[in-house]
């Protein structure tokens, strides 16, 4: 007991992180919230340690309680459908605790819920956190902010998230590759490698399940049964207080400390508890709306000056501001998927927005022709995103040989020259959806099979990242976000009021919006905008105009009474060349 305890106090201390005393290549990151030192470990696993671990590094090591013959003999297997273990670490010299009880668990992110049919009646939508999120809704309800104040659920410390660097077959991670692609949309932020393992390491919290506790009872089984219920009762009641749900949430996630057999009181003569498992955790309706409010209002206001941030800007270890092409962007990586992040503008408060886990959300195709989706993202934000079709040659559509031939010797812009594009033409008085933020992904792509036009590549090539890698690089693809357009200009937006319907000038035709003669009009309008300004959209059609109206109502209209026209397509503008 003595030991327990002394674990326990240690495990109280403070979080915060002295860099003096890590290794070299250790890196700071701040991932949904919560803070991580990322190391690269001697087998090549990536090990990401929060501020509960970090005292604890020597002990959180795969090589003292991963290692094969030692986590066989010394692992003690839990009740529950997933692969869950009690593991003492290897004595560690040195240190006043030399080992550490932990609790080592496999993420099932990607795999089936096994439900059963009332909890399925409630939760069909279920689905297992990855392993970030889950630190990140651990943390939150930890603090427990949200509810009552005098309310606390103790809950067991995440201590770190490792990732071995062994691959797998598809069929050995149990996991479906359907399942997996829908997280990855609603994540990336993160794109959790789908032949990779994620180990979650919490700290033991002392004390036996309610099933364990009230069976050595003197009690019918019909009663202990009720017991437990009674108690399940009222942890989701205390949980939904808190503004957290369990999908599953069970008996044996309730601990209960006890004394002399029986179970340790608090004050109010309840019982006192800890809750556990958290892998199907997540806000409920009314705090995830609360929260969400709050991000998207924040966002909002943070976009009016993301070129100009008020007060001194104090950049986080992770992230770097850099320039390409004469903008400005956030740069940083998304850890969970390997992949880079470009965030536009000069304030890093706006990275955390576009990480891949919170933008590829149950996306809607807005195209038939490229991959293009509409997303309201985890933190009801608005957003487009589209795969640069950098490094492709153009379809043919009807052009004369002589134009498609100029076309091709063109090419498809990257996506720091559409941004670059987009805001300039802004600048120059003409209206443009908002560019947000490029991402270039973890994975390496085909590239014999998707790049055939390598200009760009070559053209670019001493365009630089912060950590001295080339930014366009042929074996990865690239993501552009762009906000979606509602009608409210970034200056306006925090009002959040007068939205307007957006439509491209095809569909509008089509919808009876405009009238068919109209929509040839439109293109030559904007041909001539744009030309007026040394600019031209080589492949301009309907679809790369943007019109907004009310339904049943009336098209937006700019200064000079004529269709408000809006350039969301920048894939093959450029500047006008100058004539020889």
């Amino acid at each position: 007991m003595l030991y327990q305890n002394l674990q326990y106090s240690l495990l109280q201390r403070t979080r915060t992180i002295d860099f003096k005393d890590l290794p070299a290549g250790a890196t700071f990151l701040r991932i949904m919230g919560v803070n991580y030192v990322h190391l690269k470990t001697a087998e090549g696993g990536d090990l990401y340690l929060t501020e509960y671990g970090l005292p604890f590094r020597a002990h959180l090591m795969p090589e003292n309680w991963y290692e094969d013959e030692y986590f066989k003999a010394k692992r003690l297997r839990l009740e529950g459908t997933s692969a869950v273990y009690r593991v003492p670490t290897r004595p560690v010299q040195g240190y006043v605790c030399p080992s550490l009880d932990l609790v080592v668990k496999w993420s099932r992110v990607g795999q089936d819920v096994p439900l059963d049919t009332f909890t399925l009646n409630k939760a069909i939508n279920a689905e297992f956190n990855t392993p970030f999120e889950e630190f990140s809704l651990v943390e939150e309800l930890r603090e427990g902010t949200y509810g009552p104040p005098e309310l606390h659920i103790p809950m067991q410390k995440p201590m770190a998230i490792y990732a071995p660097p062994e691959r797998m077959q598809l069929w050995q991670t149990g996991r479906s590759r359907d399942k997996i692609l829908s997280k990855v949309a609603r994540h990336p932020g993160i794109e959790v490698d789908i032949l990779r393992s994620y180990i979650l390491l919490y700290a033991w919290l002392e004390g036996y399940d309610s099933v364990q506790t009230f069976a050595v009872r003197p009690w019918e089984r019909d009663r202990q049964i009720q017991e437990q219920q009674k108690m399940l009762a009222r942890v989701n009641e205390d949980l939904e207080k808190k503004g957290f749900m369990v999908a599953d949430n069970k008996p044996t996630h309730i601990i209960l400390r006890t004394r002399d057999g029986e179970g340790v009181k608090k004050r109010d003569g309840s019982l006192l508890y800890g809750l556990i498992d958290y892998e199907l955790l997540q806000r409920t309706p009314l705090h995830e709306e609360v929260v969400k409010k709050s991000q998207r209002s924040r966002y909002l206001n943070l976009q009016k000056t993301r070129f100009n941030p008020p007060g001194q800007v104090a950049f986080p270890l992770d992230l770097k501001p850099t320039q390409v092409l004469g903008v400005d962007y956030v740069y940083g990586r998304s850890e969970s998927t390997g992949g880079s992040l470009w965030v536009v503008g000069r304030d890093p408060e706006l990275f955390n927005y576009f990480l891949p886990e919170k933008w590829r959300y149950k996306q809607v195709n807005l195209s038939h022709r490229r991959q293009t989706y509409y997303v309201q993202s985890k933190d009801r934000i608005h957003l487009v995103w589209e795969v640069s079709r950098l490094g492709e040659l153009p379809e043919e559509r009807g052009e004369s040989s002589e134009r498609f031939e100029q076309l091709v010797r063109f090419g498809f812009n990257s996506p720091f020259e559409e941004v670059t594009h987009a805001l300039e033409l802004k600048r120059r008085g003409i209206p443009t959806t908002y560019p947000r933020a490029i991402y270039m992904t973890g994975h390496e792509s085909p590239m014999p099979l998707c790049v055939i036009d390598e200009n760009r590549f070559e053209h670019l090539r001493n365009v630089m990242t912060p950590d001295g890698k080339p930014a366009l690089q042929l074996d990865h693809d690239y993501i552009l976000i762009w906000g979606y357009w509602r009608g409210l200009e970034d200056y306006h937006a925090p009002e959040e009021t007068g939205y307007w319907t957006p439509i491209d000038a095809t569909r509008a035709a089509v919808k009876g919006l405009i009238t068919e003669q109209e929509l040839p009009e439109i293109v030559e309008q904007q041909r001539r905008r744009l030309a007026a300004v040394g600019f031209e959209d080589m492949t301009l059609t309907g679809e790369h105009i943007l019109l907004s109206y009310i339904p049943e109502g009336a098209i937006k209209r700019g200064p000079d009474g004529y269709y408000e026209l809006r350039q969301c397509t920048f894939e093959m503008v450029r500047p006008i060349p100058a004539q020889k």
